[in-house]
């Protein structure tokens, strides 16, 4: 038991923290309604539940394999999250005002769930996070079969939790507030996805 709630407070230390995919759901969820934010919430949290999983079988050789390659990785994430944001920026200005229609409209919750699934996926890093947690637990000892399924089901539920509230969240601000302030707010979210993608950048390039 004690190692399910060692995962949950794991889960929810990296699900917790602002980030560009927590921005996005509260986003999507006020622009298209709760269930769309759901099944975004429940990809990003899918792969939290996988990274803590490979973390619990290969965890070391995993983070020895990652951690030489960071720097990529990072700059990797830098330019998906300015095209994530430019496009939402983009997005915002040419439905305004007009009768376009908004291109994430016509998708479906199957393929929402599998773009938040893949986002949150350029992150494999997150594999080193589980697994300095999980070998740090016990020098020598480590994990039974037990505690580690019980540690990543932990890990799981509470990313889970906590994106299924960042839904609820977008969607009731979506419900509630006037069009126009939605409407900023979304440029607004796209603008900090932004400076995310430039922080990293400008931390690969100093």
């Amino acid at each position: 038991m004690a190692a399910f709630w060692e995962g949950a407070l794991a889960g929810f230390g990296i699900a917790v923290q602002v980030g560009a995919i927590t921005i996005l759901i509260v986003d999507l969820s006020m622009r298209r309604g709760f269930l769309f934010g759901f099944m975004a919430g429940a990809g990003a949290a899918s792969v939290d539940f996988f990274f803590a999983g490979l973390a619990g079988m290969a965890g070391e050789t995993l983070a020895n394999v990652l951690i030489p390659y960071a720097q990529e990785l990072r700059l990797g994430s830098a330019f998906v999250l300015l095209a994530i944001g430019g496009y939402g920026i983009w997005r915002n200005r040419n439905t305004v005002g007009t009768n376009a229609i908004d291109p994430i409209m016509v998708e479906g919750h199957r393929r929402i769930y599998l773009k938040f699934f893949m986002l949150t996926l350029v992150n494999p890093l997150t594999i080193a996070y589980f697994s300095a947690l999980i070998l740090g637990r016990g020098v020598g000892g480590g994990m039974t079969t037990g505690e580690l399924v019980a540690f990543v089901v932990g890990a799981g539920l509470a990313s889970f939790s906590w994106q299924t509230f960042l839904a609820g969240l977008g969607a009731v601000a979506g419900r509630n507030l006037p069009s126009r302030f939605r409407v900023f707010a979304s440029l607004l979210g796209n603008l900090v996805v932004i400076g995310f993608g430039l922080r990293i950048l400008l931390r690969f390039l100093l």
